[in-house]
C-alpha cells in the first residue's frame, strides 16, 4: 500500500483503487487518510462520499471500515477526500509536541511514557516527582528560537523495507517517527503550555497552538 500521506502530506484528494474487500473492512492501493499511530488521532475522511469510520493497521497495510452497505468490489476505483483543516492542526500539534518533547529529554532526560494528539491540543506524560511547569519559560525559550528561524523540518525513511520514518533538523535533532509533518517550523507556530498530573510520579505537558480559536476545554 502506498501512503501518499508520508510523501505529501498537503494531498487532500487521491483517486486510488480498491485492493481487497472483507466485509465492512477495504484495503486500497494508495491512500491519504492517516490512522491512529504514535498516538496522532486517524483523519476523517470520505470514500465516493462514504464516510470512513475506523481504521486500523496490520504490518504495512491500513483496513479502513466503512458502512456495510459500502457496496465497493476489488478493482473498483474511488475518490479520497480528507477533512483538511482538521489534517493540518494534527499535524501542526504532532510536531509541536515532538518538539516539546526532545526539548525535555535533551535539556532534563525525562522518560516519555505516553503521548496524545488530537485536533485542538496534544499531550505529553513524563515520569517525573517535581512540578514540571517550573521548567515552561526555559523549554519556550528554546521552543519559540526553533519556530522563529523558520527551520526546514527534513523527512523521510530511515528503513524502506519496515516504513520505518523520522524527522530531523538540523543542529538540533534527528527523531524517529511515523506521523504526518509540516515542511517548517514556523508553520507549526507559537503554543501554550499546560502542566497536569494524571497520576503519582507522571507529569502531563497540554500543548495548544496560540492562534486556534478553539475552546479551552
Amino acid at each position: 500500500m502506498k501512503k501518499t500521506f508520508w510523501e505529501n502530506p498537503y494531498q487532500q484528494t487521491l483517486d486510488t483503487t480498491v485492493a481487497s474487500v472483507n466485509g465492512d473492512e477495504v484495503v486500497f492501493n494508495e491512500t491519504i487518510a492517516y490512522s491512529f499511530a504514535g498516538g496522532q488521532e486517524s483523519d476523517k475522511a470520505t470514500v465516493n462520499g462514504i464516510p470512513v469510520l475506523n481504521s486500523r493497521r496490520e504490518e504495512n497495510l491500513i483496513f479502513y471500515t466503512l458502512p456495510a452497505d459500502h457496496g465497493l468490489k476489488v478493482g473498483d476505483g474511488v475518490h479520497m477526500v480528507i477533512d483538511w483543516p482538521r489534517r493540518h492542526r494534527l499535524m501542526r500539534l504532532h510536531f509541536a509536541a515532538e518538539l516539546i518533547l526532545e526539548i525535555v529529554y535533551q535539556k532534563y532526560l525525562l522518560e516519555k511514557v505516553g503521548a496524545h494528539i488530537a485536533e485542538h491540543k496534544s499531550r505529553i506524560d513524563f515520569k517525573c516527582d517535581e512540578n514540571i511547569s517550573q521548567h515552561f519559560e526555559e523549554i519556550l525559550a528554546v521552543y519559540n528560537d526553533i519556530i522563529t528561524k523558520n527551520c526546514t523540518i527534513e523527512k523521510g525513511y530511515s528503513d524502506i523495507e519496515t516504513q520505518r520514518r523520522f524527522w530531523k533538523i538540523d543542529n538540533f535533532a534527528q527523531v524517529p517517527c511515523g506521523g504526518t509533518h509540516v515542511n517548517t517550523t514556523a508553520e507549526v507556530g507559537y503554543v501554550k503550555l499546560k502542566r497536569e498530573r494524571p497520576g503519582k510520579g507522571i507529569e502531563r505537558i497540554e500543548i495548544r497552538l496560540v492562534d486556534d480559536a478553539c475552546p479551552t476545554s
